[in-house]
């Protein structure tokens, strides 16, 4: 690893926050607390963790709309009725995980420390780097969003392409400061935001590629910012 990835990388871990099931269904439990009825925060974020893994490992064996509450229960060690004290629906659930993958996402992007932001080029290769990260810490997450995206009812679709467009405009913002400083060629920053975008998804969805192939993901990580920084100069 060079200096200057790995001078990314400690950046990158520095201001990584907890991507366990536990630290996820706090939050989660922060966000949805006037709804859910158990009131020990120790028992709810202990039992949403449950709810939220089984959720997750059903979505990636048989699809989560194919997936009925009855199966969560089982799966997840809890009575329907306990499970209902955590949430009402289905949709509930999923939008539960849909807020939870993008409020990680946009945090993550924004949260890029002013040395980085100075230099477009860096900025743009620590975002790309940071969500890359991101996504291995919570790929579970992440290939479950991608996958039922197609079957999203619509308020939970709204906030998926929501959570899209908000990571491209980001993505955009730092390509457009490297071409108005010239350190990138003039072009449309939005389009190559949206090009970018892809080569991101591309690691969680088909993770299992680049492992066959010895790549984890800090290697797949300075390959795309090669290959984009190669394309934008």
């Amino acid at each position: 690893m060079g200096e200057e990835q790995a001078a990314h990388a400690q950046i990158a871990d520095s201001h990584a926050p907890d991507h366990s099931l536990e630290a996820s269904a706090a939050r989660i439990l922060a966000r949805h607390r006037d709804a859910i009825k158990v009131r020990k925060p120790h028992l709810a974020v202990a039992n949403l963790a449950r709810i939220l893994g089984a959720a997750l490992t059903l979505a990636n064996r048989h699809g989560f709309h194919a997936m009925t509450l009855r199966q969560l229960a089982e799966e997840s060690g809890l009575s329907m009725g306990g499970l209902y004290s955590y949430l009402d629906s289905k949709d509930t659930l999923l939008l539960m995980i849909l807020e939870e993958v993008a409020e990680a996402a946009e945090g993550a992007l924004a949260a890029a420390p002013e040395v980085v932001r100075a230099d477009p080029a860096r900025h743009l290769a620590w975002l790309i780097e940071r969500h890359i990260l991101l996504t291995e810490a919570m790929h579970p997450w992440f290939v479950f969003a991608y996958m039922e995206a197609k079957a999203f009812p619509p308020e939970a679709r709204k906030r998926a392409v929501e959570s899209e467009r908000t990571t491209e405009r980001i993505l955009a913002g730092a390509v457009a400061e490297g071409m108005r400083r010239g350190t990138f060629a003039a072009g449309d920053p939005l389009f190559a935001a949206t090009l970018i975008k892809p080569l991101l998804q591309d690691w969680y969805v088909k993770r299992s590629k680049y492992r066959e192939r010895g790549i984890e993901a800090p290697a797949y990580a300075a390959e795309v910012n090669a290959f984009v920084r190669k394309a934008l100069t």
